[in-house]
């Protein structure tokens, strides 16, 4: 008779335990991970709700942070956290007023530049509710390298924009120490106090300026400059025509010599085909373009034209005896007989003077056949212009750079020194409006060869025959030829010249 044992016991590796209660343990780890995440994910919105009736049930008090980072000079920095704090039922007749978010901010900064040996400024925008109904200042100090103690000194604003201004209005800081604070030349750091009202404790710090040791050169801010002249241009923006800023460029690199140069801001208007206009003169060292585009994120006047001229003028102070500002549809003119040498020789003793404007109609041509208008350049072909008197016409400016603590469109006046207007007869402006943004033909209504001597209405405004732009053209664009060579000769088939 056979007897039934116990089935014989299987061998059993003791690194498959091992493996087996590893492999049970995650599993069962990684569940309960998922259980809390999915418990937690679906309380959330009654969390939020909680939270949001217990805030209504508790006062708001915004308390203060400190730090050592954030206390300079005994003030408070302006971080603030808001805390929910116990208290008894409150009022229902109180209200509460909770803020989030910010609409404008105390200060953006543009540029920062040294204006001479004891002054700097500092362009940038700024609230323009906060300086129109509050009193927010600034305050500088210079911290240098050397170990030595800071400098303090309370800051100039100015607001330059005349009151156009939008959400932002523009700031200039002036910056004036009774010494130089980088005499030594072992470099330091301007720091601006921006405060948002009359209280001392509330404001933010930051670098505006940093110079490096030994960077600091005081022949830089007397003559002889860089330049004779120097061309600020304002925003540049809207679907302009490269055409029209190849003549405009020709133009005035002619005009104003070599001893010249010129500064544009891009606001969204330089194009592709009006870059590569510009590129033979950056190669030649004639022109510098800026990248404003960033400038759209804050809503000043007109592109933040206000910001961007007071930003060259102190960016290029001391780069040139004469400053110009003026249109890219706007053109200097000096009758004959004269030169712009002589003229600013004469008007030397003024820290500024301003130019009056030559209105020239947009749409009229003479009905010359002898004439191929379609390879004419613009100022070329447009020769009426308006003939009415004794009414304001618009006026653009020069201004000694050096003599001024800011400046506007039209010109400044935050000047040290005189201002002439009375320049008529010695200096003036062609002005062709709306033509910059037209890629059509631009002689859209002709008139006869009688126009030469006759006066012509249209919408009421009389018009005269006026070829003194018209007579330099062949001039223009031989100079054009001369400077920039080849490339010229490309642009003229591409835009018909």
């Amino acid at each position: 008779m056979r007897k039934d044992g116990a089935p014989p016991t299987a061998a059993v590796n003791p690194v498959a335990k091992i493996f087996l209660c590893f492999e049970t343990k995650s599993f069962l780890v990684t569940l309960l991970a998922l259980t809390l995440v999915t418990l937690v994910w679906n309380l959330q919105p009654y969390y939020q709700t909680i939270l949001s009736a217990t805030s209504r049930c508790s006062a708001v008090e915004s308390l203060p942070i400190k730090s050592a980072s954030s206390i300079v000079g005994g003030g408070v920095a302006p971080l603030t956290e808001k805390k929910l704090v116990s208290s008894p039922p409150a009022d229902p007749n109180k209200r509460i007023f909770q803020s989030f978010g910010s609409a404008a901010a105390l200060f953006v900064q543009m540029g920062a530049y040294r204006g001479g040996p004891t002054t700097f400024a500092v362009v940038g925008l700024a609230s323009k509710p906060l300086h129109v109904f509050s009193r927010p200042w600034y305050k500088c100090e210079w911290i240098p390298n050397n170990g030595n103690s800071s400098i303090r000194s309370k800051a100039y604003k100015i607001l330059p924009d005349w009151g156009y201004g939008r959400v932002y209005t523009v700031v200039v800081v002036n910056c004036t120490f009774t010494e130089n604070p980088n005499a030594d030349n072992s470099g330091g750091k301007l720091m601006v106090y921006a405060y948002y009202g009359e209280s001392p404790r509330k404001y933010e710090k930051f670098t505006a300026l940093e110079e490096a040791a030994g960077s600091y050169d005081e022949s830089k801010y007397a003559p002889p400059y860089k330049y004779e002249y120097l061309y600020c241009g304002s925003s540049l923006y809207g679907n302009l025509s490269a055409a029209r800023m190849r003549e405009w460029v020709a133009y005035h690199a002619w005009f104003f010599g070599a001893s010249s140069h010129f500064v544009f801001h891009d606001a969204g208007g330089v194009s592709a085909e009006v870059k590569a206009v510009l590129e033979p003169w950056i190669r030649a060292g004639r022109v510098t373009l800026q990248d404003i585009r960033a400038q759209a994120e804050f809503d000043g006047y007109y592109y933040n034209q206000f910001l961007v001229v007071n930003d060259c003028l102190h960016r290029h102070r001391h780069s040139a005896n004469w400053t110009f500002y003026f249109d890219v549809d706007e053109y200097i003119y000096i009758p004959d007989g004269d030169s712009l040498e002589s003229v600013l020789h004469d008007f030397s003793n003024n820290t500024q003077f301003t130019i009056e404007q030559n209105a020239i109609s947009s749409v009229l041509c003479l009905n010359d056949s002898t004439q191929d208008y379609s390879r004419q350049w613009g100022f070329e072909k447009m020769v009426f212009r308006d003939s009415r008197t004794k009414i304001r016409r618009d006026r653009k400016y020069a201004i000694q750079a050096r003599n001024a603590y800011a400046t506007g469109v039209h010109m400044s006046e935050n000047v040290v020194g005189g201002t002439l207007h009375d320049t008529e007869s010695r200096i003036r402006y062609y002005h062709y409006h709306s033509t910059i943004t037209v890629h059509e033909e631009l002689c859209r209504n002709m008139l006869p060869m009688s126009a030469k001597k006759a006066t012509t209405y249209l919408d009421k405004i009389p018009y005269v025959y006026d070829d003194n732009m018209k007579k330099l053209a062949p001039t223009v664009k031989k100079f054009e030829r001369d400077t920039i060579g080849v490339g010229s000769q490309r642009r003229r088939r591409l835009f018909h010249s």
